[in-house]
């Protein structure tokens, strides 16, 4: 799984939720000249004038982004997430979408045609969502503040002054944030728009986990502990104590009043139910989910059926390793084993990092075998900070970025080792680091001539998907030897089979959240913490954890029609770079993309 700030995931979908009034004003005053330019300048130039126009226009109207990107000068702001904000926003997607319809998709160069099918693409998306009021839904367990604010301020830059300065500005900002947050959720409230109450469970804590009596043990001033040698003693000091008071004199009594607020008032008032459907509109809505995060027509129902499916198939592979290793009882008794025997877990958070370390390490050179060209941006494997871990699952990926001199780092949950089984790790490790999500977004932050939205495009079905595939190609490169950890990978692919099943059956059939607990305990051998915790996350994130097994088996498809019509000229490393090196596709232009490239490959 990939973990995006919410600010900037939002932003990068075209669906910005805040505009500062004169980033909105200029970029809609560019939208009306380019609209006006329609028959005296060419398509090709208004288009490109488009994507600049937005892009400067999403990276100054979200800060978060910028600074995730490494887009200079707006570290010391917030986005403004009050709702006249948000109907501003709103209105200049409408906008943004009128722009890209004036612009004559038959007069552009064979590139620019994909172009403006993306960025069209995703400005209907923008405009559909308008229809759904998710601005309501700005925080659960998963996403929003508490996790956003401080995982923000730990990423900002600081070698100099001028980045404590931002990093101070940031923290000044943090309680009109607070306030405009409380906001949303009460007016959330008033309308019935609320989260599923159960999930919520833990998100006060995550807010009492940053509410220190010592300023400095906060994880938002992280920062303020250690300087570069660059910055002068005396330079120190006064940056220390300006966030020491900023923390203890507004920072603090703000969170503080969002902890009581979550406490007191909002996760007592969610709602018992938890599927979608359940909300106006609900199922409507999650037909949209579906279609935004899996990039297919798919209905519920036939996602459902793709589910059982691959369940029974990967079920009975389950049972050809259980008969390898020699064990008696039936599939979930070998579950139980593997749960509870203690020969399959770490006893310290330092072993399980290490371990982790160790499984990419072989992985990087097994690299060559599969892929023409790597990407020059490093990554790391560090733990999921403690006031998260509890709710939050077993790993995630967060992407670096070259331009903001940032590696990218696989966070593993070391919480509950036992809960953290070895004979999973190699199959995490891959999707998340190398071959996976590393690969793939390092990869597409150095591509050359795509305007920026595709650079940092995230269509899920296809970055996703790319994770769970990686996971597949282990055994060319050398891993599950041990059967144990075969299972873990066959686990890991029933995972996310299992969440075709209930992911819908949450959002589109009615299902309980216990029902969705037992359907996930029968068929996988995740430990109890884990599928809980899984659970929560499908039932405040519909539909995203459909893309994983769809965009895979797309893949899958893909490489098999290659592979058979291409024979022995069929070359993996060249599929491989198709894939990574033109940016993240929804999965029907892929799916075009690389039947073009087996018809050129067999001329």
């Amino acid at each position: 799984m990939i973990r995006l700030i919410l600010f900037a995931t939002l932003v990068l979908a075209l669906a910005p939720l805040s505009q500062a009034q004169n980033q909105d004003s200029e970029f809609r005053e560019k939208c009306d000249a380019l609209i006006a330019a329609k028959d005296s300048a060419k398509d090709d130039e208004r288009l490109w004038q488009l994507f600049d126009a937005h892009w400067e226009y999403q990276m100054e109207s979200s800060p978060e982004s910028a600074t995730w990107r490494g887009y200079p000068g707006q570290n010391g702001r917030w986005s403004d997430l009050s709702l006249k904000a948000i109907n501003e926003g709103k209105a200049t997607d409408r906008l943004t979408l009128k722009a890209i319809l004036s612009i004559s998709r038959a007069k552009l160069t064979k590139d620019n045609q994909l172009n403006y099918d993306l960025f069209r693409r995703n400005a209907e998306m923008a405009v559909e969502k308008q229809k759904f009021p998710g601005e309501f839904l700005v925080l659960n367990q998963m996403d929003g503040l508490p996790r956003d604010v401080p995982s923000m301020l730990e990423m900002m830059p600081a070698e100099n002054v001028a980045d404590y300065e931002d990093l101070l500005s940031r923290l000044k900002g943090v309680p009109t944030l607070v306030d405009q947050t409380i906001a949303l959720l009460q007016e959330g409230l008033a309308r019935g728009i609320v989260p599923p109450k159960v999930p919520l469970r833990t998100v006060a804590d995550q807010v009492a986990g940053q509410i220190q009596e010592g300023a400095l043990t906060s994880p938002m001033l992280s920062k303020f502990n250690f300087f570069p040698g660059t910055i002068s003693a005396a330079e120190q000091t006064r940056l220390m104590e300006a966030a020491k008071t900023v923390y203890t004199g507004e920072v603090k009594p703000a969170m503080e009043r969002l902890h009581v607020f979550l406490r007191d008032e909002y996760v007592p008032k969610c709602r018992a139910t938890v599927g979608r459907s359940a909300l106006p509109n609900g199922s409507e809505w999650y037909d949209y989910m579906i279609k935004h995060y899996t990039t297919t027509s798919l209905s519920p129902d036939a996602i459902h059926k793709i589910g059982l499916s691959e369940v029974k198939r990967i079920r009975n592979e389950m049972e050809v390793i259980k008969a390898k290793v020699g064990f008696e009882g039936d599939l979930h008794k070998f579950f139980e084993f593997l749960r509870t025997d203690p020969q399959f877990y770490y006893e310290t958070a330092d072993g399980l990092l290490a371990g982790y370390r160790d499984i990419c390490k072989k992985a990087d050179p097994e690299l060559m075998k599969l892929f023409r060209k790597l990407p020059r941006q490093p990554y790391g494997v560090v733990p999921i900070p403690a006031y998260i871990e509890k709710s939050v699952t077993t790993a995630y990926y967060q992407p670096g970025s070259n331009e903001a001199g940032r590696a990218g780092y696989f966070f593993a949950n070391t919480y509950d080792l036992k809960s953290r089984p070895k004979w999973e790790m190699e199959a995490l490790a891959l999707h998340e680091a190398v071959p996976g999500h590393h690969l793939q977004l390092a990869i597409a932050d150095e591509i050359e001539g795509l305007p920026e939205f595709r650079k940092y495009g995230r269509y899920t079905g296809y970055v996703e998907g790319w994770g769970l595939y990686s996971e597949s190609l282990g055994e060319e490169m050398g891993f599950y030897t041990d059967p144990y950890s075969k299972f873990g990978q066959l686990t890991y692919e029933m995972w996310r089979a299992i969440r075709l099943v209930v992911d819908t059956g949450i959002h589109a059939k009615g299902w309980s959240r216990q029902q969705a607990i037992d359907f996930f305990k029968a068929n996988a051998g995740k430990t109890e913490h884990d599928i809980v915790v899984e659970i929560d996350r499908y039932i405040v994130w519909p539909g995203q954890a459909l893309a994983y097994k769809l965009g895979e088996l797309k893949i899958k498809e893909l490489r098999a029609k290659a592979s058979k019509t291409l024979g022995a000229r069929f070359d993996i490393r060249g599929f491989h770079d198709e894939i990574l090196w033109n940016g993240a596709l929804p999965l029907s232009i892929l799916e075009k993309r690389i039947h073009n490239w087996i018809d050129e490959q067999g001329n």
